[in-house]
C-alpha cells in the first residue's frame, strides 16, 4: 500500500523542516495532495525558493522563513502541530570535513531545537531525517540497526548524535521519536549542481548537456539507491507507528545494491549517449559498499517500498528530460 491511502485525522498540521530542499519539498507535495496542512520552515540557506513558490497558492500551505539555530523560530514552528517532519540539516560528508563547527551548530544543535520546541508544543510524532553514514565503517552487508562501526566524517557524527538526542527526548520526556536513516536518495527536484551534488542528477545533468561526468574512485561502490517515493511513505508511516517503535532508527532503503558504474552504464543507455567516464579521486570519508537490511522498518512501521532502483530511475530521468 502507498501512502496515499494513509489516513489521519481531519485538519492534520505537518510541519517540514528543510521544506525548500529535495526530500522536503518532495514531503509537502505527497501530504498537500492527501488534503492535510502544511507548514514549511527553511532558511533558504540550501533549499530552493522555488520549491515554496510552486504551493504559496495551496490554501493549506504556509511558509516561514527562519533558521532552526533559533529556538524562538523553532517555537514558532511548532505551535499546533500535530506531526513534525524534522528534514533541514546540512548534508555531504566532503563538506563536513571542511566545516566541523558549521555541522554541529545546524545539525545537532538546530535538531535538538527543533526536539524541545515539538516537546514544548505537545507535537504526536517527532520523525526525523538520518543518514546510512552511522555505520561508519562497519563491514558487514547488509547494514544493520545496532551494528554500527566507527564514524568517517563529521556529517556522520552528527547524525549520530541527532539519534542519540531524539532517543532521550522519548526516555525522559515522551516524545515519540522516529530516526530514518536515509539510504542514497534520487528523484524529481534533487538538485544537479555543486560540488556536492548527488551521483544520479549529476550524472544526468551532464550527459544531456553534452559533457563528461566524473566518478569519483574506481565506480566499483555500491549504493543502496532509494527512490524518493519510498522515502515518503516511510515519513508518513512512521507518522502513524505504534508507540513501542519510538526512540528507534530505522533503515529507509529499497534493500539493493547498485555500483556506481553499472549505474553510469545504465544511464547512457537509458539516454542512448555513449561516453566514457572520467575517474578522479575518491571521497574522504565515504563508504565504500552500502546496502540495507529494511526488516525492522517493515515490522515496526509498516514500510513496504513500492520503488525499485529500476522503476525509479526511469521515473527520475523522466523528469530530468523535462526539467533539465
Amino acid at each position: 500500500m502507498g501512502y496515499q491511502q494513509l489516513k489521519f485525522p481531519e485538519h492534520s498540521l505537518f510541519l517540514v523542516t528543510g521544506g525548500a530542499g529535495f526530500i522536503g519539498s518532495n514531503l509537502c507535495e505527497a501530504i498537500l495532495s492527501m488534503g492535510y496542512q502544511v507548514r514549511c520552515l527553511d532558511d533558504l540557506s540550501t533549499g530552493k525558493k522555488e520549491h515554496v513558490d510552486m504551493f504559496l497558492d495551496e490554501l493549506d500551505y504556509e511558509f516561514i522563513e527562519g533558521d532552526i539555530k533559533d529556538i524562538e523560530v523553532c517555537k514558532k514552528a511548532c505551535k499546533g502541530v500535530d506531526y513534525v517532519l524534522h528534514q533541514a540539516a546540512w548534508g555531504s560528508v566532503p563538506r563536513s570535513i571542511e566545516m566541523p563547527l558549521f555541522y554541529a551548530e545546524n545539525n545537532i544543535t538546530g535538531t535538538v531545537n527543533m526536539l524541545e520546541a515539538a516537546r514544548i508544543s505537545g507535537v504526536k510524532k517527532f520523525v526525523y531525517a538520518s543518514s546510512s553514514s552511522v555505520y561508519g565503517d562497519e563491514p558487514n552487508l547488509p547494514k544493520k540497526e545496532g551494528r554500527e562501526g566507527n564514524l568517517l566524517s563529521p556529517y556522520a557524527l552528527t547524525k549520530r548524535a541527532d539519534e542519540e538526542f531524539a532517543r532521550m527526548y522519548t526516555k525522559f520526556y515522551g516524545l515519540e521519536t522516529y530516526g530514518m536513516r536515509y539510504f542514497n536518495v534520487f528523484g524529481r527536484r534533487q538538485d544537479p549542481d555543486g560540488a556536492y551534488a548527488a551521483v544520479i542528477p549529476k550524472f544526468l545533468k551532464l550527459l544531456l548537456q553534452g559533457e563528461v561526468p566524473t566518478i569519483n574512485g574506481d565506480g566499483k561502490q555500491s549504493r543502496d539507491f532509494t527512490y524518493i517515493d519510498n522515502v515518503i511513505e516511510a515519513n508518513l508511516k512512521a507518522c502513524l507507528a505504534p508507540k513501542e517503535a519510538a526512540g528507534e532508527a530505522f533503515n529507509i532503503a529499497y534493500g539493493g545494491r547498485e555500483y556506481l558504474i553499472d549505474i553510469y552504464d545504465g544511464l547512457t543507455e537509458a539516454l542512448g549517449i555513449h561516453v566514457e567516464p572520467n575517474f578522479g579521486p575518491e571521497r574522504a570519508g565515504d563508504i565504500r559498499h552500502s546496502n540495507a537490511d529494511i526488516s525492522k522498518a517493515k515490522k515496526l512501521l509498516g514500510y513496504d517500498p513500492e520503488y525499485s532502483f529500476e522503476k525509479g530511475i526511469r521515473l527520475a530521468i523522466d523528469w530530468y528530460r523535462e526539467n533539465l
